[in-house]
């Protein structure tokens, strides 16, 4: 479904040129929920805006169901960390979410109905006509994923979604997500900067260097589904993964080289057909 072959994105020009991703190479197949991971600064959230259509590579292409993307493409939702500046405080709950099926819907009856399918699909019915400042943080989240769910995207981009929540919400916010994803079908790409949630909810973690970013490995993720927060968590396998996920981060940003096979693409547990750069 994506292809993104040597990106490369430059904050601007001459000796105060800033670098932040370079010659990233990746490939997502449909249905796929992939992490992204990496130290701060590393160029995760650059990286999910040129493929959302936001920013324009300096260099390379990105390339969605085989058509490149110029311009944020049809079917393509992005979820943000921040929901507070993301929802509009003087819209309801329901228009909130209704507002992006305003350029494919002319009615707005149906508008509206598709927009109370996505809260209760999101386990969130009957809260509409409220306003976002009247929910809660975990809550006003789910209504940011309901409005980008209710334009039916092929690809849902996520960027820190769950950062500015609770331990608990983010649990329940992590789970929604695969829920969503197993009835869906819907390609998920997950920027993150924790760890545990990088290994729990991914099919793959794509580890970044420090900045300029690049891809350092490429790690297939082995857990059997259903995935349950205390079983999956308590899993050797997970343990190793999430162990080699942080061994990886901390050499890089540390400044040192890791070593052992993972360093760089990692053949045994890279996903196929998913270059590491």
């Amino acid at each position: 479904m994506l292809e993104v072959t040597d990106l490369t994105r430059t904050y601007g020009q001459g000796p105060g040129a800033h670098v932040a991703i370079e010659g990233v190479r990746l490939s997502v197949a449909e249905g796929e929920l992939v992490s992204i991971v990496g130290p701060s600064g590393c160029g995760k959230s650059t990286l999910l805006r040129c493929i959302a259509g936001l920013l324009a590579p300096t260099a390379g292409t990105v390339e969605l169901s085989g058509a490149p993307v110029e311009r944020v493409p049809d079917r393509l939702s992005v979820v943000f960390q921040d929901y507070s500046r993301s929802l509009y405080p003087w819209l309801t709950v329901q228009d909130n979410v209704a507002l992006p099926l305003r350029r494919t819907e002319r009615s707005r009856k149906a508008r509206r109905a598709a927009a109370d399918a996505a809260l209760a699909g999101i386990g969130l019915p009957g809260v509409g006509q409220k306003y976002p400042w009247q929910l809660s943080g975990g809550m006003q989240q789910r209504v940011a994923i309901a409005r980008a769910l209710a334009g039916d995207p092929a690809l849902l981009l996520m960027d820190e979604p769950f950062g500015s929540v609770d331990a608990q919400t983010r649990e329940d916010l992590e789970d929604l997500t695969l829920r969503v994803r197993s009835e869906r079908g819907i390609t998920v790409l997950l920027v993150t900067h924790d760890i545990d949630e990088s290994v729990y909810v991914g099919d793959r973690v794509i580890v970044l260097t420090p900045g300029p970013g690049r891809i350092l490995a490429d790690l297939r993720v082995d857990l059997p589904a259903p995935r349950d927060q205390i079983s999956t968590k308590q899993r050797p396998e997970f343990v190793q993964l999430r162990t080699e996920v942080s061994r990886l981060i901390r050499a890089r940003a540390g400044g040192g080289e890791p070593t052992g096979a993972s360093s760089g693409a990692n053949p045994a547990s890279s996903g196929a057909g998913s270059p590491a750069s």
